[in-house]
C-alpha cells in the first residue's frame, strides 16, 4: 500500500513471539492477526508509559515538597560565594 510514512520492519523474535503469544490470549479476536496484536502491543506500551510518566513527576514533586528545607541551616551564610572564589574564572 503506498504512503509517506515511514515504515518499520521486525524480526520476530523470542521476545517478540512471547509478547505476540501473551497479547493473542489476551485478545483471542485477533490472534489471527500477529500485525494487530503488534498495533495493539504498541497502543498499550504507549499508554502504560504515558502513565507512568504522570506517576513519576507526582512522585519527584513529592520527594521535593518531602525534603524541602531539610538542610535549611546546614552551611553558614555566604558559603557559596566563599566557596567559588577558589574557582578560576
Amino acid at each position: 500500500m503506498p504512503t509517506t510514512r515511514r515504515r518499520h520492519m521486525i524480526t520476530e523474535t523470542a521476545d517478540v513471539a512471547r509478547a505476540l503469544d501473551d497479547a493473542a490470549r489476551r485478545w483471542p479476536e485477533d490472534s489471527s492477526a500477529r500485525s494487530k496484536l503488534l498495533l495493539r502491543l504498541i497502543r498499550e506500551g504507549h499508554r502504560a508509559i504515558r502513565r507512568g510518566r504522570g506517576s513519576e513527576t507526582r512522585r519527584r514533586r513529592e520527594a521535593v515538597r518531602r525534603t524541602s528545607g531539610t538542610l535549611t541551616g546546614t552551611y553558614p551564610p555566604g558559603y557559596l560565594d566563599r566557596l567559588r572564589e577558589d574557582w578560576p574564572e
